[in-house]
Parts: C-alpha cells; structure tokens; sequence
C-alpha cells in the first residue's frame, strides 16, 4: 500500500477550508430574520399617499422589526419602475413594495409590457389601508360645488384642465370616469408624482385633481384649494362637510384607492408571515388609526391569502373599467 504523504496537509487544508466554507454558510443560512435594514420602495415620488403611509409605518415597524424599516421612493415610468425594482429583487425579505391598485393592478392594462406581473411576480403580505377619492379645485375657480363644475365645464369646453399623478394612474382613470359620466371637455395634464400636481393645483396652475385625501389635507384645510366632493359610499370624518359623490348626484363615480404591502415571489413563508403579523398590530394602534384618519384613510386589514384573491379580482374589475374608458399607455 502505497501512501502519498507529501500531499496529506494539502488535502487536509482544502477539507479545513470547506469546513469552514460549509459553516459560515450554515450560519449565514441559521441567522435569524431580520438581520440588516429592510427597504420599503415606493414607486412615485415624496408627498403622496403611498410615501404618507410608507412613512407612517416605517418607524413602528422598525421597532416591532428590531431593525430599521427605510422608505426609499423610486418615481418612473407610472410605478413601473419601482415595480420592476421590487419584482426583481432577491425573496429574502429585505425589499418590499408598498403599492396602491393604480400601479398594481392599472399597470397591467394600461401597458403592453410593464416589465412585472401583479401575480405572477409578487408575495401579497397584506393590506394596508384605503382612501377614497377627493374632487378637489384650485381656490381661484369659481365653483364651490359638482353642479357649479359640470356647468362651469359645459359652458367652457376644453378651457378646464385636470391633473393627475401620471398616465394611468387613479387620478387619471377618475378624471376619464368624470368626463363621460358629464359629457365635459376637459384637458388631461400628467405630473410624475403627486407632489408637483398638488403643488401646481394649489398655487392655480391647473384647475382640478382627483385624488386620496392623504396627499391634499394640509392644502384642503388651509383653503389653498377646495374639495367638492370624495367618491366613497361615506363621508370623510376629516371633511364632515364634503359631499359624497352620490350626494352630489355624480352617479356611477364610486372610485377608490387601496393600499397593500407585497414582497418579491418567493420569499419564504416564515418571513411572509412575520411582515403580516406584525403589520396587523400596527394597524390595530389607535395612535396610528387616528393619524390615518386625519388624512382620510381607513386601515383594512386582509390575510395574505385574501389579499391574492383580492389582487386578482381588483386586476379583474381594473381592466374593465380601463377598457371601458379607453384608456392605454402604448
């Protein structure tokens, strides 16, 4: 039997080193989540209800996290961009997209190739909160109500013009809606986010925006522009005062935006269900219900199972309300 000593340390060194290897792996593998900072990606820009409500839950979920929960905004391309972002991040829980059904399930419809799939490229976590639409008006139009605004409009076709938080967005498919429910004339004028369309609205440049309340409270309440009606079934307890859409008699403009919280497809189970668990506490604190309330939104909490069937009927409804408006973004 012949032994070859003169290579025995080389061969226990390359076994010593995949020891180690195979270790620090396992250990890597073992560490408890979350280990590192987790990224929320909001696919539009500062100041509107997605980044008020991102930053409204980011420091308590840091806390009930053990690690910090950071807000990072990705604007572009009407939420494809930070879509593409999320969807294309590794499931490991450490990015997270907190969206709303405008880019969710609008996008598929709106785009030939957004470049994501709403169910196909997500892992529902669980909703967040809903909020329905504002009808608001720079304060220098002269109309104080719906009725005032459809005969303001009627009286002046194609003088009026609308904002909207970007080319098949909520707002966009709203200001549509409104147009063939009145039979008005009115211009289309797409921001890249919400913050430059309320900024624009409320210093006079454009005339009206539809909206979640969130975005155009502090505007609202300092009567830099007026709300004229909100399109849920209720009336905001934040604006006791504003009409419903059916009030108004705007039959038909019952429209509204949810909120949820999506990880990238495969991320496993357990960490699935820890984002879920500890986000239905926070929407339990009554701190955080009264701070949702006073921007006119109302937290909704959905399992994760529930929020994919969900999704998939909203993608659903989505499209034919898209295809009855005509909407495309190709």
């Amino acid at each position: 039997m012949i032994v070859s000593l003169p290579h025995a340390p080389r061969a226990c060194l390359l076994i010593a080193a995949l020891s180690l290897s195979v270790c620090a792996h396992t250990a890597l593998a073992a560490a408890p989540y979350p280990s590192r900072p987790i990224m929320v990606i909001v696919a539009s820009q500062p100041g509107g209800s997605i980044d008020y409500l991102a930053r409204l839950l980011s420091e308590p979920l840091s806390k009930a996290m053990g690690q910090p929960v950071l807000v990072e905004n990705k604007p572009g391309a009407s939420g494809n961009i930070g879509n593409q972002y999320v969807a294309a991040a590794p499931p490991d829980g450490y990015t997270l997209l907190l969206s709303y059904n405008g880019f969710h399930v609008g996008n598929p419809h709106l785009f030939k190739n957004a470049g994501w799939d709403p169910i196909k490229d997500f892992a529902p976590i669980g909703m967040v909160a809903r909020s329905p639409q504002v009808f608001v008006v720079n304060a220098k139009l002269p109309v104080n109500s719906i009725k005032e605004l459809v005969d303001y409009a009627r009286a002046n076709p194609g003088k009026l013009d609308y904002a909207s938080s970007g080319n098949g967005s909520v707002p966009h498919v709203a200001g549509e809606l409104f147009k063939q429910i009145t039979g008005t004339k009115i211009e289309h004028i797409p921001y890249k986010g919400a913050g430059g369309a309320v900024q624009d609205l409320a210093a006079g440049q454009v005339d009206m925006y539809i909206t979640s309340a969130a975005g155009v409270m502090p505007q609202i309440k300092a009567g830099r522009i007026k709300a004229l009606t909100v399109t849920g079934d209720q009336r905001l307890t934040s604006l006791p005062d504003v009409p419903t859409a059916k009030e108004a008699g705007l039959v038909g403009f019952e429209l509204d935006s949810w909120f949820a919280m999506y990880a990238p497809k495969g991320t496993p189970d357990p960490i699935v269900q820890r984002l879920h668990t500890e986000l239905d506490k926070l929407l339990s604190d009554p701190a955080l219900i009264k701070q949702a309330e006073g921007q006119g939104m109302t937290f909704e909490k959905m399992s994760s199972t529930d929020l994919a069937a969900y999704t998939k009927q909203q993608l659903d409804y989505w499209g034919r309300v898209i295809a009855d408006a005509k909407l495309t973004m190709d």
